[in-house]
C-alpha cells in the first residue's frame, strides 16, 4: 500500500470508505522515530495507552494519565505524514458524562493535531459517542475485551463467547448508529467477530479476532519483539528486535570495560583535520 499511496494524507470519511476493500494495515506508535516507520506502511497509526505498559512500566492502562497521551501523541504527530493519527482517551478522561469526554477530547485534538479519538465501550457509551460525532470529533470504537476494564472482566479473558457473544455484537451495532466509523474488535472469537463485520457497514479492526476484520492492528513492541514481559496468543513476533538491543548493549560494554571502545577512529587528533574535513 505505501508504494502506492497517494501524496494527500488519508482522512476518517477515506478510511471509512475502505469497508469491505483492500485490508487496513494498523499499529501504534508513541515516539517520532517509530512514528516516521508506522507511517511509511501503515494506514492507521494509533497512539495506544498501551504505551503505559510497553514504555513506561505500568501495571495496566487504567493508570495512563491524559498528559501522557497527549506527550506522546505530539510526538506521533510529528512523524505521522499520511496515515490517519488516532490517539485513546484514557481511563477516567470520557466515561462520566459526554460533555467531561467532549472537554478532554477536544483538548488531544487542538494540542496533538491528531484526526480522531479511540475510546472503549459499547452500548453504554453510544450516547457519548453520538455527542462528540456530532461536535466534529471522530471516534474510533472499542469492544470485546476493552483493557481499561479488566478489573470488571476478572482478568485479560476472551469475550463475546457462548450466550456473551449478543452482548459484544450489540455493542458493536450500538457504536455504529452512534457515528463511529471505524472499530476495534479485540480478543473475541472469529466467528462473532466474522459476523460483526458483515452486520455493520463501518470498517472492523481486529486484535485477536478474525482475518475476516476489514483491518488488523498490533501493538508495535509485540510485534517487533521490544516488549517480552508477556506475549498475548494474538501477536506474531515480526522481529526480535529486544534480543538485538541486549546483544549490542552486552558488546557495548563488553568493549568499555576491556578499553577496545572508543578506538582510535572514534577519538578526535590533537592537530586541526585537513582543509575539507567536516568529521566532527
Amino acid at each position: 500500500m505505501s508504494a502506492t499511496r497517494e501524496a494527500s494524507s488519508i482522512t476518517v470519511p477515506g478510511l471509512r470508505a475502505r469497508k469491505g476493500g483492500e485490508p487496513i494495515v494498523c499499529t501504534t506508535a508513541y515516539t517520532t522515530p517509530m512514528a516516521e516507520i508506522a507511517d511509511r506502511h501503515c494506514d492507521l497509526v494509533l497512539v495506544g495507552d498501551s504505551v503505559g505498559m510497553v514504555l513506561h512500566g505500568l501495571q495496566s492502562t487504567t493508570e495512563v494519565t491524559l498528559e501522557m497521551m497527549i506527550m506522546h501523541g505530539k510526538a506521533a504527530r510529528r512523524g505521522v505524514k499520511q496515515a490517519l493519527l488516532v490517539i485513546d482517551m484514557p481511563f477516567g478522561s470520557y466515561e462520566e458524562t459526554p460533555e467531561q469526554a467532549f472537554r478532554n477530547a477536544s483538548t488531544i485534538i487542538r494540542e496533538t493535531g491528531a484526526d480522531a479519538v479511540k475510546l472503549e465501550g459499547g452500548v453504554h457509551m453510544a450516547e457519548t459517542i453520538a455527542f462528540l460525532v456530532h461536535r466534529g470529533i471522530p471516534v474510533m470504537a472499542h469492544v470485546g475485551l476493552t483493557p481499561q476494564s479488566v478489573k470488571v472482566f476478572g482478568g485479560y479473558r476472551p469475550q463475546g463467547q457462548g450466550e456473551d457473544s449478543r452482548r459484544v455484537l450489540e455493542d458493536a451495532i450500538a457504536v455504529t448508529r452512534a457515528g463511529a466509523f471505524s472499530i476495534v474488535l479485540e480478543k473475541i472469537p472469529a466467528s462473532l467477530a466474522d459476523e460483526i463485520t458483515g452486520a455493520i457497514d463501518i470498517p472492523t479492526i481486529g486484535i485477536g479476532a478474525s482475518a475476516g476484520c476489514d483491518g488488523q492492528v498490533l501493538v508495535i513492541d509485540d510485534l517487533l519483539g521490544m516488549f517480552t514481559a508477556f506475549k498475548p496468543k494474538f501477536v506474531k513476533r515480526y522481529a526480535t528486535l529486544g534480543e538485538a538491543a541486549d546483544t549490542a548493549l552486552a558488546a557495548y560494554a563488553r568493549e568499555v570495560r576491556d578499553r577496545s571502545f572508543p578506538a582510535p577512529e572514534h577519538v578526535f587528533p590533537d592537530k586541526t583535520s585537513p582543509a575539507g574535513d567536516h568529521d566532527t
